[in-house]
């Protein structure tokens, strides 16, 4: 790579990073916003916080990274054509594929990384934000006990503490009647929520157990010291954690277990994931594609470069409207397989024929139109007519 390539590299560079660091921060504050509630509402720490948070930046840059590069080419072209230099390289011989080059250099960078993200980062991370929030809904102590308030759960479950006395709580009643035939009642002085190689118990301190012997009206009654309550026992959901379609690997929607439930009734979506992340890689190319089409041509500053960015975001627009309604078209049939590649394939073959034979298409376009003029009444006949 030249001196001149690696300069506009370093620009366009310099420009995707920023876009992406700043796309990434506003829409992740967005999404930290929402997810707040962890904090205030379940009692949940700050690490809990961070970490949900943190793991919805793969899917983030994901989405955010293909729209950053199309932003830093434009970014980068306009700023070459402003300095004049965009002018200096096309009077001086510059052929269109050199100073391409350093924008295909870049965008092949990133959709390796789209890729990666998509096909193992981002499986993974939606499969740890599963089992962490698994694990947060089985904690009802942390995440809907009131105190001084009777919580019951649609699964027969009642809870109740009299006050809290820094993470110890106290005078703990709690009623499991998930078996109607065999209720049991805890009652302790005190308790606190710990865990546990990744389990949540509830340890109770100096209290009882009561239990109803289903074939008499006695109960029996065995008081403790110490006792610890599983508290996934009591989680409103299935314990069995059964994976969607987005959080399976990729490796599991290759090779998917067609037996399996989840599959049978959604094989549609299975295959619409699998072959949106085998073909997101592309998008950075095709976006990048569109906006050198668009404003890779050096030009006057007489001649405004507003309606080439325009017809280029518009071409964004319509070439992410169209690949959504392929992999929409894909649950429903397995022929829109060829759309869901052929969208982005079809984008980046139409730019590359714009910036490489962009004079010829308008030479044969001009021929095009002056034949068509030429087909119709001439002035002199009109007016002889008239």
């Amino acid at each position: 790579m030249t001196l001149l390539e690696r300069y506009i590299l370093k620009i366009a560079f310099s420009a995707f990073a920023a876009c992406l660091l700043a796309l990434t921060g506003v829409i992740w504050i967005t999404q930290a916003l929402r997810e707040l509630d962890l904090l205030t509402g379940k009692g949940q720490t700050l690490f809990i916080f961070l970490t949900v948070t943190g793991l919805s930046l793969p899917a983030l840059i994901n989405v955010i990274a293909p729209v950053a590069l199309f932003m830093a080419t434009i970014y980068t072209l306009n700023k070459l054509n402003g300095d004049s230099e965009l002018i200096v390289m096309s009077a001086g011989g510059m052929a269109p594929q050199r100073l391409l080059r350093p924008f295909i250099a870049l965008a092949v960078f990133i959709s390796l990384v789209v890729g990666m993200i998509s096909l193992y980062l981002m499986p993974a991370s939606f499969q740890e934000l599963r089992l962490l929030f698994t694990r947060i809904r089985a904690d009802f102590v942390a995440t809907m006990a009131k105190e001084g308030q009777f919580i019951s759960l649609e699964n027969g479950i009642t809870f109740h503490y009299r006050e809290r006395a820094g993470d110890a709580l106290l005078g703990i009643f709690m009623e499991d009647q998930r078996d109607k035939a065999k209720p049991i009642v805890y009652l302790a002085e005190r308790g606190q929520t710990v865990e546990q190689n990744g389990q949540a118990y509830l340890v109770l301190e100096k209290g009882s157990v009561q239990r109803k012997d289903p074939n008499s009206k006695d109960s029996s009654i065995v008081a403790f010291e110490r006792y610890a309550v599983d508290l996934a026992a009591f989680n409103q959901e299935n314990n069995e954690v059964v994976y969607k379609p987005r959080e399976r690997s990729t490796t599991q929607l290759l090779f998917p277990d067609k037996s399996e439930y989840i599959y049978q009734v959604q094989e549609g979506r299975f295959r619409a994931e699998l072959h949106d992340r085998l073909s997101s890689w592309l998008y950075p190319l095709a976006m990048m594609a569109i906006a050198f089409a668009a404003l890779g041509e050096a030009r006057t500053t007489r001649q405004g470069r507003g309606m080439a960015i325009a017809m280029a975001i518009a071409g964004v627009v319509l070439l992410r409207v169209l690949g959504f309604a392929a992999s929409s078209a894909v649950t429903r049939s397995q022929t829109a397989i060829l759309a869901v590649y052929g969208v982005p394939l079809a984008g980046i073959a139409l730019c590359l024929l714009i910036i490489f034979k962009g004079p010829q298409v308008r030479a044969l376009n001009a021929k095009i139109q002056s034949a068509l003029r030429g087909l119709g009444p001439s002035r002199k006949a009109v007016s002889e007519g008239i």
